[in-house]
C-alpha cells in the first residue's frame, strides 16, 4: 500500500481490478476545500489513458513491476518478438501493448515490465531518445529559415517525424520517444 505522497512517473498502480501506470501527477491545494491529486493513468493492458483525481492522503495498492533489458529481434503475424539478454528466452508482446512501437528497430535494447507476482510481460518501454536515419522527406526551401518552420519526415521504421527543414534524406537524427519530436542530428563516423 502507498499513498498519494508516494506516486512518480512510472508507478505502477493495481486500480480498478486493472493494472496502470502514472504517466503525469499534480499535487493540487486549493484554497478552500481538501488537498487532492490530478493524474494521468495508461491502462497497461489497452493502453488507453485515463484521467483520475485521487483525494490527498488516499491510499492505493501498487504492483510490483519489474524491468529486465530485452532485445527487439523482429514482428510477424504472432506480434513483436523480443529476447532477454540475460537468459537468451524470446517473448512476444502484440503491437498494440507497446505505447510507441513504430520507433522501435531491430536491434534496440528496450525494457520490458514484467508483473512481479505473475511473471507476465506487461509493456515495453524504449529509452528517452533513438537514433532512427530518415528514409524521405520533401526537399526544404533556401531562406525559409524566419520562422521556426518544419515539415514532415519519415525514418526507418515507418514513423512519421516533424524536422527541421535543413534535415535532407539518409540522414541520422535523434528523435523523442515521449513526444515524437526531432531533438538533433547524430554526427556519423565515417
Amino acid at each position: 500500500m502507498a499513498s498519494t505522497a508516494d506516486f512518480r512517473n512510472g508507478l505502477c498502480l493495481e486500480w480498478n481490478n486493472d493494472l496502470y501506470i502514472i504517466i503525469e501527477f499534480q499535487h493540487v491545494k486549493p484554497g478552500k476545500g481538501p488537498a487532492f491529486v490530478r493524474s494521468k493513468l495508461r491502462n497497461i493492458k489497452t493502453g488507453r489513458v485515463l484521467d483520475n483525481t485521487f483525494t490527498a492522503g488516499e491510499k492505493v495498492t501498487t504492483a510490483r513491476v519489474e524491468r529486465h533489458t530485452f532485445q527487439y529481434l523482429y514482428e510477424d503475424d504472432f506480434g513483436c518478438h523480443f529476447m532477454n539478454n540475460e537468459t537468451f528466452e524470446q517473448t512476444n508482446l502484440s503491437k498494440d501493448m507497446i505505447s510507441n512501437a513504430d520507433l522501435m528497430k531491430e536491434g534496440q535494447e528496450v525494457a520490458m515490465l514484467i508483473h512481479a507476482e505473475t511473471e507476465t510481460p506487461l509493456t515495453i518501454e524504449l529509452p528517452m531518445y533513438v537514433e532512427l536515419r530518415v528514409t524521405y522527406t520533401e526537399p526544404g526551401i533556401r531562406g525559409d529559415t524566419a520562422t521556426n518552420a518544419s515539415k514532415p519526415a519519415t525514418v526507418e521504421t515507418g514513423a512519421t517525424i516533424k524536422v527541421p527543414l535543413f534535415i535532407e534524406n539518409d540522414e541520422l537524427i535523434k528523435v523523442n520517444t515521449t513526444t515524437y519530436e526531432y531533438d538533433s542530428r547524430v554526427k556519423e563516423d565515417k
